[in-house]
């Protein structure tokens, strides 16, 4: 990713809805599909921490990206287990982990398939990992030029991709589903208006309260059904797997 958007999640991502809902969703996956105490939980595209702050609540985290300027920021939050390499080429050994995390990470990746097989090896046979890219070619727009996503994604294109790494998909659904409307129609708009020279941009900046909070709490809400059965759409797909045994 661009490094000036590094900058700008770091000042968002602890109380923009986006991030603190997203967070709340992994963090109840791993709790209910992750059976070992404090696991030991791979952050693989750890961005700038806010995830590895959650984590370290319950688990064991070791965060990585392929940032050197993320893995700075994470230092100042006070984590230590960082590691800088490519989710392509993974410098663990092989089940070294309880569980593994890719929030917002194989999209970025122009082999996403490696990487998948990459997650898949380094989990302990039994171990979780929890998913998410952001869903539906159809919603491409500057936000995805400006943060160098390779693709979006369908449900079944997870499904897929995970099976192929070899794990057993456990749960697969949309999230942010309630939204997907609105989005759909301003991300159309956007590509309508948008000159040829104009610079794209992410979408992610500050939301005033009282929005910020009415918005976590309806993600929240659609996380607990997300957990439980599979919503139709949405503009996230979210997946958890399990390495066989």
């Amino acid at each position: 990713m661009n490094r000036d958007y590094y900058l700008q999640m770091r000042r968002l991502e602890d109380r923009h809805w986006w991030f603190v809902a997203r967070r709340n969703l992994i963090c109840a996956a791993l709790k209910r599909f992750c059976k070992t105490e404090n696991p030991l939980t791979l952050d693989m595209g750890c961005g700038t921490g806010g995830t590895l702050d959650r984590l370290r609540e319950f688990a064991q985290p070791v965060g990585l990206d392929l940032e050197p300027l993320a893995l700075s920021l994470c230092r100042e939050r006070g984590h230590e287990n960082l590691v800088l390499a490519s989710a392509t080429a993974l410098p663990f050994a092989e089940e070294s982990f309880d569980a593994a995390i890719a929030l917002d990470v194989l999209e970025h990746i122009p082999d996403d398939t490696l990487a998948a097989r990459e997650l898949a090896r380094a989990l302990k046979p039994g171990g979780v990992a929890v998913v998410t890219v952001p869903a539906y070619q159809a919603l491409w727009s500057g936000h995805d030029v400006a943060l160098m996503h390779q693709r979006r994604y369908r449900a079944e294109e997870v499904r897929r991709l995970l099976e192929g790494a070899g794990l057993q998909i456990e749960q697969l659904s949309y999230t942010v589903s309630l939204l997907l409307p609105a989005v759909w129609v301003v991300r159309k708009l956007q590509n309508a208006l948008q000159k040829k020279d104009t610079v794209p941009h992410a979408d992610a900046r500050p939301t005033p309260e009282p929005l910020n909070g009415i918005l976590r709490r309806l993600l929240d809400a659609e996380a607990r059904l997300a957990l439980r059965t599979s919503l139709p759409f949405g503009l996230t797909v979210f997946a958890v797997a399990r390495k066989p045994d």
